[in-house]
């Protein structure tokens, strides 16, 4: 049995996300267009999730958080895949990135730097100099669900607006491949705005 989702508009609910990503929703393209919805935080990972409110995989989108490295510098990127598709870090993204090394970001640092929770971190409320990767797959779904910041709550947007953020470019699709979903424990060891797909 699943449970329905009930969505009110982003603004109208400063509960269910952080300041930081109120704030960018106000002024992102289209804001009207952003819903959100509280869940049980305790179903907040992908699987548990899709299995309890009834959403597919393909609409359920990730944000893999990876740590960009050249020389003795290093950035951080958003990847926004499907829970379908795994980000290929070290090839595509990677070179995109023009990085030396590319890894997923430490918990401790995008925790500090985003102001989000672990597990809901969402491309909407992100430092301004970050990089916006969007698999073009999820450029063109009707309809997506991501972290709303707390792991207490998701968004519903168009995946066309995620394209539309500042700093959004999008990849084409073999930036990531397809992969059966990964355990939630196995994606609290590896990833602290993802799980692996």
């Amino acid at each position: 049995m699943t449970v329905a989702l009930t969505y009110h508009p982003v603004l109208s609910r400063p509960d269910c996300s952080p300041r930081p990503s109120r704030r960018r929703c106000a002024r992102c393209p289209g804001p009207t267009q952003v819903r959100v919805a509280a869940i049980d935080p305790a179903l907040s990972d992908t699987v548990q999730f899709c299995e309890a409110y009834g959403i597919t995989l393909e609409e359920s989108v990730n944000c893999v958080v990876i740590a960009a490295k050249r020389g003795g510098e290093v950035s951080y990127a958003a990847c926004m895949v499907a829970a379908t598709t795994r980000a290929n870090v070290n090839g595509l993204v990677r070179q995109h990135l023009g990085a030396r090394k590319a890894s997923f970001g430490a918990v401790d640092a995008v925790t500090s730097l985003t102001g989000m929770e672990y597990g809901g971190i969402n491309p909407v409320g992100l430092p301004a100099d970050w990089r916006i990767l969007v698999d073009d797959l999820v450029a063109k779904t009707p309809g997506v669900v991501i972290g709303a910041g707390i792991r207490g709550a998701k968004l519903w947007l168009p995946g066309g607006l995620l394209a539309e953020l500042p700093g959004a470019e999008i990849l084409p699709a073999s930036a990531s491949r397809r992969g059966r979903p990964a355990s939630s424990s196995r994606a609290s060891r590896r990833c602290p705005a993802w799980s692996p797909r």
